[in-house]
């Protein structure tokens, strides 16, 4: 089923709306380039999806063509009536208005195995992600438009490491599947943006009694990143700086390396290393570069 480009900046005439920056609403009106991330998705019939930030509905739309389900949620009340009419010619599409934090997606998802698609504001990036993938019916797949520069870091290797590439790189392969140039989108941003796909592991690669260890120490050596492991650690963690140096060395670890150089495993054999029992802390400046 072929669909002419969606009006957006008309639609957005007609219904006296504006885009609105608190938000972060930069819409995707490009066709070539929606068409992307639907192809980027591998969306099937027999596939439900969950769309997160549907605006307008120029990607709703491509979608219901090809799932079985869409569940498109929307925080911005103001766009849900012109949302409403862009998607009423599909009975397979389910409008919920709300913030996606506020939700568990395990609730609104009844079968495992769904895909998550969304275009979700830089603000709240690490935010969302996280969301999804601590859920107890974490989706089959992550398809996500982000800003470039998001996109290097959910994707980055040993060398570039930071704490939102880990975060993601514990439960799934990323990957940048296409680059979407700032003029794909109204109104057109300051930088450019890139599709993102992250297929989950069946079970992340850090077993569940190893995860609070592991973050609680990756949110530490990434606290003060010009630091080496060794100061990192002892402030973060609260040990000395001989306490650091024995725990590194007795984890394979140049206690001088610094945190964006470790692999997933070598935090996974830090974490085996010592014996935390706090809570697990995730990234939780989402607007920030660590």
């Amino acid at each position: 089923m072929s669909l002419e480009p969606l009006d957006v900046p008309g639609l957005l005439r007609q219904y006296g709306l504006r885009p609105n920056k608190r938000l972060g609403q930069n819409f995707l009106i490009d066709h070539a380039a929606l068409q992307r991330v639907v192809d980027a998705s591998g969306v099937t019939a027999q596939d439900d999806v969950l769309e997160i930030g549907p605006g307008l509905g120029s990607l709703t739309r491509l979608l219901a063509v090809q799932a079985q389900q869409v569940l498109a949620v929307e925080l911005d009340a103001g766009l849900l009536p012109a949302l409403q009419q862009v998607i009423s010619p599909y009975q397979n599409v389910t409008i919920l208005q709300g913030d996606i934090l506020a939700y568990d997606p395990a609730r609104l998802m009844e079968q495992a195995g769904y895909l998550v698609i969304a275009n979700i504001p830089y603000y709240i990036t690490s935010a969302v992600i996280r969301h999804l993938l601590e859920s107890s019916r974490p989706p089959q797949r992550l398809v996500l438009t982000v800003q470039r520069e998001v996109a290097e870091r959910i994707c980055a290797a040993p060398g570039d490491m930071s704490l939102l590439a880990l975060s993601v790189q514990v439960y799934g392969f990323p990957q940048t599947v296409s680059s979407i140039p700032a003029g794909a989108f109204y109104p057109a941003p300051q930088i450019d943006s890139a599709v993102v796909r992250v297929d989950l592991y069946p079970q992340p690669s850090i077993a569940q009694p190893r995860m609070r260890s592991f973050f609680r120490l990756a949110k530490a050596g990434f606290s003060q990143k010009r630091k080496t492991l060794r100061n990192s650690l002892a402030a973060g963690m609260h040990w000395s700086p001989e306490q650091a140096s024995a725990i590194l060395l007795a984890s394979g670890i140049d206690p001088q390396r610094r945190a964006e150089t470790l692999s997933l495993g070598e935090w996974e054999a830090l974490a085996l290393a010592t014996a935390i029992e706090s809570p697990p802390q995730l990234e939780q400046d989402t607007g920030q570069q660590e």
